[in-house]
């Protein structure tokens, strides 16, 4: 039974602390999975608008946000630009790369692909696609192989920019199985990996879920006839809940659940079905996902 490991860095602080932890931890256990780093500015605070939105407000209330992420991130960005993480934090990324771990690319600056993807055009996205890819070449001295959008925030025009890239896959939605991605009837060239089971911020405080059975609840969703795909932060599993995941490795390995990148998920690229991504609401987070259609319309 194998676990695909998605590990998302969004900020500054998630690469200068998280990372080098979790490399630590993943190392102890000897385990290799996926990081995907975004490398631009940090400008998580200007988040601090969304408030305003009551899903955002209960979300971060709910997961109690100040003591998960820490103020520095909260308030980082809001009334300067951010510093740019790449240029920062190059050895804790590198660091990931030299350890054997799988390197892509999540984003160049987090907040304005969240924030603003819906007003960016097929030349902004590629632009910022290609800024991220060429600093974190610079930092890992290899290119990325694969990315996933910040907050599964994915449109058509997104994958079709990132046809230009040389990615061996992407990790852009929800959904339940590997497909390759089709826009307008057509079928693109790079698969999509999607994410199928909960994080801890769009679940914790919510039915019940505590950090007493956080981990039990992740693990009972883990099954050996189905893809098994996990997204933990940086910010999190690597700061304020690394030993809450180095407790889970500890029971996956337990159970013989076998936690791998996300890219050796993969047997036959010919076999695998066409599926569009759409547009979906996802208990738990604010705003709109992608998500993989076929699950969508089930």
């Amino acid at each position: 039974m194998k676990l695909g490991l998605r590990i998302d860095v969004d900020t500054l602080r998630g690469t200068r602390l998280g990372v080098p932890a979790l490399c630590d931890t993943l190392a102890k256990h000897g385990v290799k999975g996926s990081f995907f780093f975004s490398v631009g500015p940090d400008n998580m605070g200007r988040h601090l608008w969304r408030l305003l939105k009551p899903a955002f407000l209960i979300k971060m209330l709910r997961s109690n946000a100040t003591s998960l992420y820490g103020w520095d991130i909260l308030l980082r960005g809001t009334f300067f630009p951010g510093p740019i993480i790449g240029k920062k934090c190059a050895s804790e990324i590198k660091r990931s790369a030299d350890e054997g771990h799988e390197i892509g690319l999540h984003a160049w600056d987090h907040h304005a692909w969240q924030a603003k993807l819906d007003r960016m055009s097929a030349n902004d996205i590629f632009q910022h696609l290609e800024k991220g890819v060429k600093l974190l070449t610079e930092i890992c001295g290899t290119a990325p192989t694969c990315s996933a959008t910040p907050g599964w925030k994915t449109t058509d025009e997104v994958l079709l920019q990132k046809e230009r890239f040389p990615f061996e896959y992407n990790s852009d939605c929800r959904g339940s199985s590997l497909f390759m991605p089709t826009v307008n009837g057509q079928r693109l060239k790079q698969p999509q990996v999607p994410v199928n089971i909960p994080t801890y911020d769009e679940i914790i405080g919510r039915d019940g879920i505590t950090n007493d059975n956080f981990n039990e609840h992740i693990l009972s969703l883990i099954k050996p006839d189905q893809l098994n795909v996990l997204t933990i932060h940086a910010e999190v599993e690597g700061i304020v809940c690394s030993d809450l995941f180095d407790d889970f490795l500890t029971k996956a390995a337990e159970r013989n659940i076998e936690i791998v990148p996300c890219g050796t998920l993969f047997q036959s690229l010919e076999n695998l079905p066409s599926d569009a991504i759409v547009q979906r609401v996802l208990p738990g987070r604010e705003g709109w996902i992608g998500a993989q259609k076929s699950v969508v319309h089930k």
